[in-house]
């Protein structure tokens, strides 16, 4: 039997090499991970042993996902994707494991076996996992995180970490009478609903105090010592109540994520967290044999490709139904249709439970490695597959480009903004005060469809695109301002604009002094870090780069300081906002006024009982889609179809769209 040392140096060797490879093909390293597991496994090469001690150190890397799900874990972020998580994520996991029952009879063509139904339902828990770590990697690289297929994945995602926890309780109570499992499932809601109560109420409070004391010691060592001490003595106390040591783990990291300090200690558990975690992956992949794998391929691949078709037309089904498009939903199946990390940790607790035997249990870990195999591939090629499988893809794709060519074509020496968000929307305010015509492209939708129905000249798009580059007139353009907080997002659209138009100014913003550096290297003209008034001074080098003299730009700069608070101030929030600015910051918000609202025939003045500012108003002219853009006058009557544009905190624009048009307001109030 080897020692613990020798153990250790061949599973950290093998590791190395295996992520070292998965880094050179462009892998996810949790790839090279599995195959080292299935190569150094006691059916194969037999270098590292099936050993008790690997797999309890194997559970830690379990332990540390959880906790940095759980760091994630954000309240806010939970009500603003609501209607994807608790209507698509809830629909994909349950509908899933529902329809396992009946499509695991058909085992029956392939294998002389009948399973029952709680382990076929157990199975179809294992199926509706998909891989955080493939997919979030894939999208990211591809910049389609803020898309709608995106953020459909991201909500699915989301629900499946959290759903995990009941999953992980229930499958052990399948397959005994009805009073034992709802014994079971009611004694599990109350120890969680009781340690959820400990910790909201209880715990935060004297986590943040304890939290406040060692960090007053300022010492990088007693603040990590500690962090491990609160997430593996979560996980210890669940576990000494018979719940999972996972769910001790993500309860601690929701507690950590309620304090000052989620930041730091989401970047000092990282190391431990892939590590852990890479070495549960090398224990799942030493469970696979090779032999057996071998002997029953023709069950591996049908489950490989039926699992993957069968959860495809689920998602794509499913994705229809909550209003997405052919196209998005194809995409959405696709980035979802392969096994996950969970999916893994199940099928173990499932062959603990002795539910199948082995060669099924080989078979299906060979298939989910498979599907997790050619994620990253189907994912890459995803938006050629949706074109072939969806007859209205090339339309929609035609309109959203037509949109923004309508969008531009009278624009001739204009700026391109990409990304809307605050940043952009300063620009975009200073250009305005100019009379210097921009194209903004988005990938929120909430946000286009806000600033356009003020006004604003912004179109929903993927800036890294080419085709949306050129329908917003890039060769026409006098200059182009990328506002990304990613720098490998900015870099793609700097690599675009090289191609497309090389030569054209390109100005973006960064993080810091390196990231400047950085962007400098690949391609832009000019960059601004954040630290010093980034949205200020990128757009009075926008303004001196179209021609303003410098005297008017030092203007403009000292109007927008002194104004800070005024109708410069503010902009129109995306999805995820609520997760960074407070209840104070100051939005901006357009309300449609339809004939049966209680503000038609008002005044100005009959707002001012709010504190909220009317920064503008936009009036329909006749039958016309055109509008045009009236002073906001006290004595100025509202009239159907006029879009009012209102800045004010959240509380104050909440209050104010309801005495508007009184119906519920997209604006919550942080807790």
């Amino acid at each position: 039997m080897p020692s613990i040392l020798q153990i250790t140096l061949t599973l950290l060797a093998c590791a190395l090499g295996g992520v070292f490879l998965a880094r050179v093909f462009r892998l996810p390293s949790i790839l090279g991970y599995l195959v080292v597991g299935i190569v150094i496994g006691p059916h194969a090469l037999a270098l590292a042993p099936d050993s008790d001690m690997v797999k309890h150190f194997a559970e830690f890397g379990v332990v540390f996902l959880m906790f940095s799900i759980g760091l994630e874990f954000n309240l806010t972020k939970l009500k603003a994707m609501r209607s994807i998580v608790f209507g698509f994520g809830v629909s994909q996991v349950f509908i899933t494991m529902f329809l396992t029952i009946p499509a695991g009879y058909f085992l029956r063509f392939v294998i002389p076996l009948v399973l029952p139904w709680h382990v076929l339902f157990a199975l179809g828990g294992a199926l509706a996992m998909s891989s955080t770590a493939i997919v979030v990697k894939a999208l990211s690289e591809k910049a389609e995180l803020d898309t709608q297929h995106g953020k459909n994945v991201l909500g699915v995602l989301l629900f499946q970490d959290l759903v995990v926890i009941l999953l992980l309780i229930l499958i052990p109570s399948l397959g005994k009478n009805p009073g034992d499992i709802a014994f079971a499932l009611t004694l599990a809601g109350l120890k969680i609903t009781v340690a959820l109560v400990m910790i909201f109420f209880v715990g935060q409070k004297i986590f943040s105090a304890w939290f406040r004391v060692v960090a007053s010691f300022r010492s990088q060592e007693l603040f990590m010592l500690n962090v491990l001490l609160v997430s593996i003595g979560m996980a210890a106390i669940t576990n000494y109540f018979g719940l999972s040591m996972a769910l001790g783990a993500f309860m601690a990291g929701m507690l950590i994520s309620e304090t000052p300090y989620r930041f730091q200690v989401e970047e000092g558990i990282e190391s431990f967290r892939d590590i852990l975690l890479g070495l549960f992956f090398i224990t799942v992949g030493m469970l696979v044999d090779i032999q057996s794998v071998l002997a029953e391929l023709h069950l591996v691949l049908f489950l490989f490709f039926g699992a993957l078709l069968f959860k495809f037309l689920i998602i794509a089904g499913l994705a229809r139904k909550f209003g997405s498009s052919p196209g998005v939903s194809i995409r959405t199946a696709i980035c979802l249709a392969q096994a996950g990390e969970f999916g893994f940790v199940m099928i173990n607790q499932i062959d603990q439970l002795d539910w199948i035997d082995v060669n099924l249990s080989q078979a299906v870990l060979a298939a989910m490695l498979l599907s997790m195999l050619v994620a990253p591939i189907l994912i890459q090629y995803s938006n050629q597959i949706a074109l072939r499988l969806s007859k209205t893809e090339w339309f929609d794709q035609s309109i959203d480009l037509t949109k923004i060519a309508a969008q531009s074509i009278q624009n001739d020496q204009h700026v391109i903004i990409c990304g809307f968000g605050a940043t952009g929307q300063h620009v975009a305010n200073m250009l305005e005060s100019e009379g210097i015509s921009y194209i903004a492209l988005d990938a929120d939708p909430e946000r286009v469809k806000q600033a356009s129905e003020a006004g604003k000249s912004v179109v929903y798009g993927l800036s890294q695109s080419a085709n949306n580059l050129n329908a917003a007139g890039i060769h026409r353009a006098k200059a182009i301002v990328i506002t990304f907080q990613s720098i490998q997002d900015t870099i793609k659209v700097i690599q675009q604009i090289e191609h497309l138009h090389e030569g054209l100014p390109v100005l973006a913003i960064a993080k810091d002094e390196l990231e400047m550096d950085t962007l400098l290297k690949s391609g832009a003209t000019q960059v601004i870090p954040e630290k010093a008034e980034g949205s200020v001074m990128l757009g009075a080098q926008v303004l001196s780069l179209v021609g303003v003299p410098l005297r008017r730009v030092m203007r403009r700069i000292s109007e927008v300081r002194e104004n800070r608070y005024g109708k410069l101030r503010g902009y129109f929030p995306g999805l995820e906002d609520d997760d960074i600015e407070d209840a104070d910051s100051i939005r901006l918000s357009s309300v449609h006024l339809k004939k049966d609202m209680s503000a038609i025939g008002k005044t100005l003045e009959w707002l001012e009982q709010m504190d909220v500012v009317v920064q503008s108003v936009r009036r329909k002219q006749g039958i016309t889609n055109t509008y045009t853009k009236l002073e906001p006058l006290p004595e100025l009557l509202f009239e159907p179809e006029d879009i009012l544009v209102l800045s004010g905190n959240i509380q104050s624009l909440e209050k104010a769209e309801k005495l508007l048009r009184k119906i519920p307001s997209k604006f919550k109030v942080k807790a």
